[in-house]
């Protein structure tokens, strides 16, 4: 799989220093937005003709990644 670095970027001069698909100000959080709410991989380019299938696959692997590395903290009653 594709490099992330080559896809998605954070800068804090673009969008608050949000993840975006590198070169554009889509958002990794809008793209998957997208496609939480039914939306498919040809609708979401149709949408955004500057994205392709690369730079989706790339979104949903940042989230993936970041997820992996989450910490869970657990409480007990």
């Amino acid at each position: 799989m594709e490099n992330l670095h080559n896809r998605v970027e954070i800068n804090s001069s673009i969008i608050f220093g949000k993840p975006v698909i590198k070169g554009t100000r889509i958002t990794i959080e809008s793209t998957l937005d997208e496609l939480a709410a039914g939306y498919n991989i040809p609708e979401v380019l149709k949408a955004h003709p500057n994205l392709n299938e690369a730079d989706i696959y790339a979104a949903l692997q940042y989230a993936s990644s970041v997820l992996k590395n989450e910490k869970i903290y657990t409480t007990t009653a």
